[in-house]
């Protein structure tokens, strides 16, 4: 019997598991998540070091799929093999397979039940700004770039405080969103500064196409005083779109946190690359 009819053999014997796992990924030279066939994607490297690691062909579903130019340290997957391997054997495996700018935080056994995107009950995404008029040499694709002096953080605190609680989000929602509902429950807002840095954090039940890019795309105009929170308010409220300042930029946005029931018992978010003044 040769090699390959034996391998059969032994994953029709064994049973599948399921395995949940986190990704960091920096996305500036990948068209977002989602396998394309135009261009390189997060997801084909992930699958690509995880199928090398398997001896076999590896599928993964994500918690949410990023844009292109936007980053994660939380991505949560989910994927299953029948090939046994250990915790250690999967993440040390796939990060020696996959590109500097990926790599796996950890990896673990899940029971079937477990889903990345549909069992996920809260994720939270935090978007850095550089107030500074001259530009930055220092991974400019990590931050966005607003050339001002300084923005008023109280003014786009309040203006943030107004998206606390279940509301119709379509004012921030993309043009090509595929979600079937624009409603969206808001948990937490905050925004913090440290030296010139400004750092926005969101956490919702789920987000719409483009939404924190939308959103932070209007409070800056807020911390420009170019728009007052009356102003904010009536544009969140007006429900459409076009009413709405232009997006901000992907690359100072980050998907930092994806948060399950407890009884998944996956690992706590690391938060160590985040700064509170």
């Amino acid at each position: 019997m040769d090699k390959k009819n034996l391998q059969n053999i032994v994953a029709e014997e064994s049973p599948v598991q399921r395995y949940a796992a986190c990704v960091e990924y920096d996305g500036a030279n990948y068209c977002g998540w989602q396998r394309q066939i135009h261009s390189p994607s997060v997801q084909e490297q992930v699958e690509k070091a995880l199928s090398k690691v398997a001896d076999h062909e590896i599928k993964v579903i994500c918690a949410g799929r990023t844009d292109t130019g936007v980053h994660a340290t939380g991505q949560i997957i989910h994927f299953e093999s029948a090939n046994s391997r250990t915790e250690f054997n999967w993440v040390s495996g796939a990060n020696s397979q996959l590109p500097t700018d990926i790599c796996i935080r950890w990896a673990k056994p899940v029971p079937e039940e477990f889903h990345a995107r549909f069992s996920a009950v809260a994720r939270t995404y935090r978007y850095l700004l550089l107030c500074n008029k001259q530009r930055t040499a220092i991974s400019p694709q990590a931050i966005t770039l607003v050339r001002v002096d300084d923005l008023d953080i109280a003014k786009m605190q309040q203006a943030m405080d107004r998206l606390i609680g279940k509301h119709d989000f379509s004012a921030f929602r993309g043009a090509n969103c595929q979600a079937k509902s624009p409603i969206r429950q808001v948990e937490f807002v905050n925004i913090d500064k440290i030296g010139q840095v400004i750092q926005f954090e969101i956490r919702a039940n789920a987000f719409l196409l483009h939404m924190v890019r939308n959103l932070v795309g209007a409070l800056i105009p807020v911390g420009k005083r170019e728009l007052s929170v009356a102003d904010f308010e009536v544009i969140f409220r007006g429900l459409d779109r076009k009413l709405a300042p232009s997006a901000a930029a992907p690359n100072g946005l980050y998907l930092t946190e994806v948060e399950y029931p407890p009884e998944f018992k996956l690992p706590e978010p690391d938060n160590a690359l985040w700064l509170r003044p």
